[in-house]
């Protein structure tokens, strides 16, 4: 009876355990139930929040890439209806002219035939005189023309060769002001030639499919490295090849570098463009201030401040009238010395000088003053010796020359750049050059020799004194400078001096 009332117990208090248990299992089961809940809605309305943030700024965005369209649409718009008032303005004025035009051109007809009726009548009147003179006197009409033209001939020849030389002393005194008139027509003619030829680099690829790689999804790639080398990069129809277009040649050569790179490597991307091109960055700096060094080494120049060497290093990439400035400034330089030396004067002094002359023209600093005066701040802001500042701003005369050292530089500098072959020319158009202008003169008769002297600067012409006259040599050496003028192509100015000397000769026996 215990064991059954013991049983019965341990029974009734475990269904009491079994239902406390569960109650607070219940209990605890909705309270965590409530907190995740709770934790639920929070994240919920985070996650709401944040979308209507990314919405928002979705949003703004689309209307700032919406109004940026507008805009440019709206500078177009602009754009074409101002074409479409000019043009419109253009045609009334077409108008207008055409009318003026057909008046004139009807005036013209009543004119013309006024005309016509005045010539017929005046022809006649005019034959009625003619016939009248010959009955007069014994010639004929052509006969009494021919003897007047021939009177007046010689007549008229002395006349003009007194007036061309009165209109050449004119010219002479008015030389400075017609010269600065020719040399800004010429700048006017030749500027587009030299800019492209001095701003442009042609870089060539294996195939056209590069191309497109280059300019990259949107043209991200090209707008990428233009940023980046500072160079606009021009992709056009011409076929297998990409011009680089910058009056820098340093940056020039920094892109096309970078572009060799990286078509070489194939990884073509923004990220790669900027690190390949700050790397060939680094890499033509140093080439820079290697070249510098080892010119100034071979040269036997020491002493130099760093920035002046990094200057005549830059002198590698820059020209002047097609020849090389390091290569100018090296020949310039080894001239001087050879000048020094025969003169007695201090001869690495004049080598430093000779190198130095240019260096104004590779230097960013102050790009209104001129390359001599530049250069010879840039002397003395890097502690130069006064004797070479002065010469480096005396050779093209903006300063006054105050050492012996200055006309050397001028005068070397003058040699190397005169020299055949250094500036644009080379050596057989110099010499072709040379012998049309010989050949021409030749063509001439009572021309006996010719020579072309001063790098073609002078012609010689040697006449015959039985067969040309003083007069005729006058007359003879113009006719000539005008056919040169006409017929050829030449620098600066060709001078012609004809010759005539009469020589007696008598042998003693």
């Amino acid at each position: 009876m215990e064991i059954l009332i013991g049983v019965l117990a341990f029974f009734i208090g475990g269904l009491l355990a079994w239902v406390i248990i569960t109650q607070a299992l219940k209990t605890r089961s909705r309270k965590i139930i409530r907190e995740a809940e709770s934790e639920a809605e929070v994240i919920r309305k985070d996650k709401i929040l944040q979308a209507k943030e990314k919405f928002l700024q979705l949003k703004a965005e689309h209307e700032k890439e919406i109004n940026s369209r507008n805009a440019k649409v709206l500078v177009i718009e602009n754009k074409v209806k101002q074409k479409e008032t000019a043009i419109s303005q253009k045609m009334e004025e077409y108008h207008r002219k055409t009318k003026e035009t057909d008046a004139i051109r009807e005036n013209l007809d009543i004119q013309l035939e006024i005309v016509e009726r005045k010539s017929e009548e005046l022809e006649r009147m005019h034959k009625q005189q003619v016939e009248h003179l010959e009955s007069i006197s014994s010639l004929s009409a052509e006969e009494a023309k021919e003897m007047l033209m021939e009177s007046l001939k010689a007549e008229a020849k002395t006349e003009a060769m007194s007036y061309i030389n009165d209109i050449m002393d004119d010219a002479k005194i008015n030389a400075n002001k017609e010269a600065k008139r020719i040399v800004l027509n010429t700048v006017q003619r030749v500027a587009t030639e030299t800019a492209i030829e001095n701003a442009v680099t042609i870089f060539h690829i294996d195939s056209d499919e590069i191309k497109g790689r280059i300019i990259g999804r949107e043209g991200r790639n090209i707008r990428a490295l233009e940023a980046a080398t500072g160079v606009e990069i021009i992709v056009d129809d011409t076929p297998e090849a990409i011009v680089l277009s910058a009056f820098d040649p340093m940056r020039r050569e920094i892109a096309r570098l970078a572009l060799h790179q990286l078509v070489t490597d194939g990884r073509i991307h923004p990220a790669r463009i900027e690190e390949v091109v700050n790397k060939v960055r680094k890499q033509v700096e140093e080439e820079i201030i290697e070249t510098g060094k080892r010119t100034t080494i071979d040269l036997g120049v020491h002493g130099l401040h760093p920035e002046l060497i990094k200057l005549v290093g830059k002198m590698k990439y820059r020209s002047s009238y097609g020849q090389n400035l390091l290569q100018h400034s090296r020949e310039t330089a080894n001239l001087c010395a050879i000048m020094a030396s025969e003169l007695g004067l201090n001869v690495k002094r004049a080598k430093r000088a000779g190198l130095l002359h240019d260096i104004g023209k590779v230097s960013d600093e102050d790009p209104e003053l001129p390359h001599a005066i530049l250069g010879m701040k840039l002397a003395e802001k890097y502690k130069e010796k006064p004797d070479i500042s002065n010469a480096i701003g005396a050779h093209h005369d903006e300063v006054e020359m105050t050492t012996m050292i200055a006309p050397i530089i001028q005068v070397c500098d003058a040699i190397s750049g005169a020299r055949p072959g250094a500036r644009r020319e080379v050596v057989e158009s110099y010499i072709k050059r040379l012998k049309d202008l010989e050949t021409l003169a030749l063509s001439y008769p009572g021309v006996l020799k010719t020579y072309a002297i001063q790098a073609g600067r002078e012609l010689r012409v040697i006449v015959g004194s039985e067969k040309v006259n003083d007069k005729d040599a006058e007359e003879l050496s113009y006719e000539i400078a005008k056919k040169i003028q006409t017929e050829m192509t030449y620098p600066g100015q060709v001078k012609i001096t004809v010759i005539r000397e009469t020589r007696a000769i008598s042998y003693a026996k």
